[in-house]
């Protein structure tokens, strides 16, 4: 995964906000490099973060796999039909062509990061330009493991990657349920 971004998508308004959505959904917007992870990786990982056989009632909240082009909405089509084979139960995840993404406020993005003061500290120091924080394949990196996401032996071998003092990756590792 190169970067995330969290925003609104799916919906008409123009230039939707938290506190006016309009007709959009919450949405997480994923940057990936295919030779590192495949576009079915990242539907696992889609299929395993939510309860997909439950509907929301909430446009805000609802779950759709946005796709940009056929082959990403075949592969989304298959995954569905698979896990909903699987299960036995209906998967409610809507299918649609992604038309808009909507950057959320700053204070939404790498939520979970923002919650570790020291090591966010860090960041804004590396990235005082709020969009170059957001844009940041390594702050994305860290809030997944904030979040308490991810495989504990790859913030291991990528931690020093990251550009954090030996203080700023004990609190990541900490938050990631880990220690040195």
């Amino acid at each position: 995964m190169i970067r995330t971004r969290v925003g609104y998508a799916g919906g008409t308004k123009e230039n939707p906000t938290y506190h006016d959505l309009g007709d959009h959904s919450e949405s997480v917007q994923v940057d990936f490099d295919p030779e590192q992870v495949s576009f079915e990786e990242l539907l696992e990982a889609f299929w395993a973060g939510h309860n997909p056989t439950f509907s929301s009632g909430s446009r805000q909240y609802a779950s759709i796999a946005f796709y940009q082009d056929e082959a990403q909405r075949q592969a989304i089509e298959e995954s569905k039909a698979r896990l909903e084979s699987s299960t036995g139960k209906k998967v409610y995840t809507e299918v649609r062509q992604l038309d808009r993404f909507y950057l959320a406020e700053d204070y939404h993005q790498k939520y979970s990061l923002r919650h570790l003061s020291a090591v966010m500290a860090e960041f804004q120091a590396m990235y005082p330009d709020e969009a170059d924080f957001v844009d940041s394949t390594a702050a994305a990196r860290a809030n997944g493991f904030a979040a308490g996401d991810g495989d504990p032996e790859v913030l291991e071998r990528e931690l020093e990657s990251y550009g954090l003092s030996e203080a700023g990756e004990a609190a990541l590792l900490k938050a990631a349920g880990l220690s040195r």
